[in-house]
């Protein structure tokens, strides 16, 4: 059971904690496009705290009520910059295209970062495919202070040039070339953006880094000096303490900050299929420690999404 002050905000929905430091488990809510504002409230309360919240049993949810749920806590983009998806809001995350078995945040090669992701499970393997979350504010806060001082001065270049088809899934057939296809499409418009390594949470006020796998260099730095200080960077990040790991069950529906949070599906299902379909919801330009918000070096990320403003919506 929660215990009671993790319970004390919530009159109309369940607080479970998962994990220490990230993570927990939302219950007694049934999604749809007609939920309460008031629980909608409560459920974005409860993610800007856990930085991630998972709900089971919504078995009745197909992709409408998904879409319309998500526009309860904002505003849909398009399925992804490059990626067609759906053609309108979903973007399947299916075993035959890609695996994004490395640590990353949605979308940071664009300058308007989505806000918020919601996953929902369609086909999961009969093992494995677990997916685990980092909760960044709490890596940039454990960072010792000479490390903290240094992030809060550095910008990265973030690029979507990262090979999703990774070398060992070559070698399969019909599946490599599905891989290569899905990279073709992942490719084909280049966007490129410099980002603070440390960015102000619109909703919160609190500090968050900004990593994972769509960063190319530091700017200022060398390649071999950029390498060496991200997986210094990424580690904290990554540290199990600061992890939680989810079990996927048939229904289940994830909901994270993509502002706080790096995740990474676990690639160890063998050759299962798994899909799950992802909803984005629009986010601000990060602004670094200084106030100075982030640059477009290449791309128009404008026909993906809107802007989005800070006031929460529901």
């Amino acid at each position: 059971m929660a215990s009671p002050s993790e319970q004390a905000d919530y009159e109309h929905i369940e607080v479970h904690k998962v994990a220490g430091n990230i993570g927990s488990e939302i219950r007694g809510v049934r999604i749809s496009g007609e939920l309460d504002p008031a629980v909608v409230a409560e459920i974005r309360r409860a993610l800007l705290r856990s930085r991630v919240v998972f709900l089971r049993g919504q078995d009745h949810a197909g992709d409408d009520t998904q879409r319309e749920f998500a526009e309860r806590l904002g505003t849909p983009t398009k399925p992804h910059p490059t990626i067609a998806g759906d053609g309108a809001t979903i973007l399947p995350i299916d075993s035959e295209h890609s695996k994004a078995n490395s640590w990353h945040t949605d979308v940071t090669f664009i300058d308007r970062i989505p806000a918020i992701s919601l996953l929902r499970a369609i086909t999961l393997p009969p093992y494995g495919g677990t997916t685990v979350w980092a909760n960044t504010v709490r890596a940039y806060t454990r960072l010792p202070e000479p490390l903290r001082v240094l992030a809060d001065r550095l910008w990265a270049v973030h690029s979507n040039l990262y090979d999703y088809a990774r070398p060992e899934n070559a070698g399969r057939g019909e599946l490599d070339a599905k891989f290569q296809a899905y990279r073709r499409e992942f490719e084909q418009l280049e966007f490129e953006t410099e980002h603070p390594v440390v960015r102000i949470h619109p909703e919160t006020g609190e500090r968050a880094l900004v990593l994972g796998h769509f960063v190319r260099r530091f700017v200022g730095l060398n390649t071999p000096d950029s390498n060496d200080l991200f997986n210094l960077l990424q580690r904290h990040v990554t540290k199990l303490e600061n992890t939680v790991r989810w079990t996927w069950r048939p229904g289940d529906l994830a909901i994270w900050d993509n502002r706080s949070t790096q995740h990474y599906a676990v690639d160890d299902y063998d050759e299962h299929p798994r899909r799950l379909h992802r909803i984005t919801l629009a986010g601000d330009i990060p602004v670094s420690v200084d106030g100075i918000a982030s640059t477009v070096r290449k791309g128009d990320a404008s026909a993906f999404s809107p802007v989005a403003g800070t006031a929460a919506v529901g």
